[in-house]
């Protein structure tokens, strides 16, 4: 797999019946190693280890309903006095950020309301932070760690 963007990690990789199995630290499962989970498992370790966001808060491939239909997230890091903190979309390393990516994840965060957006394709990190009395988002350079992690 193509090396990605993030920290270094230490990933639980297998092979079974000759395809590449990762490790998901939050689901506690081995999954088909995609190009698009490999940066989602990245992902994850970034937001635990890097930014300290405890383990417990993250839910992955979680479904909601917009405009009757049924989506699922990649990843969210809930707080659980705050609420919805950080809704996170990924996508391949060969899939391009386009406007179109960050209206799928705008779309997505009218229904879940987080504080902070990030969407990445493992390559390129973008990071939002919501204003919703603007009902705007605004670039920011990064997420912030956890505040116990400091």
């Amino acid at each position: 797999m193509e090396k990605l963007n993030f920290p270094p990690c230490q990933l639980q990789l297998k092979n079974k019946e000759n395809k590449p199995f990762i490790f998901d630290l939050v689901r506690k499962k081995w999954v088909l190693c995609t190009p698009e989970e490999w940066v989602r498992i990245h992902c994850l370790y970034y937001l635990i280890e890097t930014l300290g966001y405890p383990a417990s808060w993250i839910k992955v491939e979680n479904e909601i309903t917009l405009y009757n239909m049924k989506k699922r997230f990649d990843i969210m890091v809930v707080d659980p006095r705050k609420g919805n903190l950080v809704l996170v979309e990924c996508k391949a390393p060969n899939v391009p950020i386009t406007q179109k990516t960050f209206d799928q994840i705008a779309q997505y965060n009218l229904q879940v309301n987080s504080v902070f957006m990030m969407l990445t394709n493992g390559l390129n990190h973008y990071f939002c932070l919501m204003d919703y009395t603007k009902k705007e988002y605004r670039f920011i350079e990064q997420l912030p760690k956890h505040a116990a992690s400091l």
